[in-house]
């Protein structure tokens, strides 16, 4: 017997007696391909819609890591009858259900150098590391998949957020809610290896408010929280020292913030309130606080707030290799701005209605050519990639980052 249907005839009678032991590798449950593929009438990009089920569909969040490694897998989260933690295999198209044995999966993200996934379940945080076997012809033998889950620690009570891992592979962190005792609020880090839990700092005791935990891209020992004010916080783990880059005037809007290169911070706001707010994409230099606007918004008197949205931005999100931010505005179009001229493109547009509707929430690929976004194109929600199109690509004149 080869040995792979010998494994998959463990892993069937593993799942069958509903027992998995830690570090015993299961199968996982592999469904065909739905993609659709379509291009932009405006812009031309090449849209590929990795989910068309009519069930709620959403990539992960913007500031976590949606591609494995190696780029074979994409994450997203599927309430399909048979969904939760869901991967879309980039080869072949096919859906992977990322369940364990003892229940499903929440707060995840990939890991940043191996195929694995960092996800909790109940208070469990857990490394479920995935092996494929891609089949040459899907529609007649589906792909393999299997995982292996390894239990990291468990987590305080009140903890919430996806398991941020940090660019050396070392930690995660996630934030933890003020306490019904009364304790304060604060951010944790996991070692992943050991396990062991260490607060890397409280909030401050007027202040419940921790989400958005996310480490830099580039500098290990370097972790990001928001606050209420200010809402942007930087903490070096090795001394838990808190310091704030920008701090934002009474009523000034500033969210969805994400690390992107040479220790900046992108993030989106402006002076004016909501609901007719200006929001321009912004970077800020953590060690300077200098700013710059990278993607402009607008305003003017007399405007309204559907049109105000329809200039302004709401989410961003800075490519690795340094030559991309792309943001997303309240109806669901996509913008993308040079890293170096601050030039600005528009990518794809129209995938949500305004005034309802998930947002498009866009993450990265590692190589900086493709985003994935929530789309409401089909009708309901989805999850779509875009990829950046050629012409574009050219004629952005930042020069590309090597990876360190």
């Amino acid at each position: 017997m080869k040995q792979w249907n010998w494994l998959v005839l463990v892993a069937g009678m593993m799942l069958l007696g509903g027992v998995a032991h830690a570090g015993e590798r299961f199968a996982l449950e592999v469904f065909p391909t739905e993609q659709q593929k379509m291009v932009d009438d405006q812009t031309g990009a090449e849209l590929m819609f990795i989910t068309t089920d009519p069930a709620w569909e959403h990539n992960l969040y913007f500031h976590e890591w949606s591609w494995l490694a190696d780029s074979s897998m994409v994450l997203f989260y599927s309430k399909r009858e048979k969904g939760g933690l869901m991967g879309y295999l980039t080869a072949t198209g096919e859906l992977v259900r990322l369940e364990t044995p003892s229940g499903g999966l929440g707060n995840a993200s990939a890991a940043v150098y191996r195929n694995s996934v960092y996800a909790t379940r109940g208070r469990d945080a857990i490394e479920l590391a995935l092996e494929m076997e891609i089949s040459p012809d899907p529609a007649k033998q589906p792909s393999r998949v299997w995982a292996t889950e390894r239990f990291i620690a468990t987590l305080p009570e009140g903890s919430a957020g996806a398991l941020n891992p940090n660019c050396n592979g070392k930690w995660l962190a996630c934030g933890v809610f003020k306490g019904k005792d009364g304790s304060p609020a604060k951010v944790i880090r996991i070692n992943i290896k050991s396990g062991a839990v260490k607060t890397v700092c409280e909030i401050p005791k007027n202040q419940e408010f921790s989400y958005h935990v996310q480490w830099s891209h580039e500098k290990p020992y370097l972790l990001s929280f928001a606050a209420i004010h200010p809402r942007l916080n930087v903490v070096d783990v090795r001394n838990g020292r808190i310091q704030n880059p920008y701090i934002e005037l009474p009523g000034e809007l500033v969210t969805h913030e994400h690390w992107w290169v040479d220790d900046q911070i992108a993030f989106c706001g402006g002076l004016h309130t909501k609901p007719k707010e200006d929001a321009h994409v912004k970077v800020v230099n953590i060690h300077t606080g200098q700013v710059r606007i990278i993607g402009a918004g607008a305003w003017w008197e007399g405007a309204t707030p559907e049109q105000l949205a329809k200039c302004n931005h709401w989410h961003c999100a800075g490519s690795d290799d340094g030559r991309w931010v792309v943001s997303d505005n309240w109806y669901g179009d996509l913008w993308l701005h040079e890293g170096k001229t601050t030039r600005s493109f528009l990518l794809t547009q129209g995938h949500r209605t305004y005034g309802k509707g998930d947002h498009p929430e866009m993450g990265w690929d590692r190589k900086g050519e493709k985003i994935v976004f929530c789309s409401h194109k089909l009708g309901n929600p989805n999850v779509c990639i875009v990829t950046i199109p050629k012409q574009i690509q050219d004629a952005n004149l930042t020069p590309k980052r090597l990876k360190k």
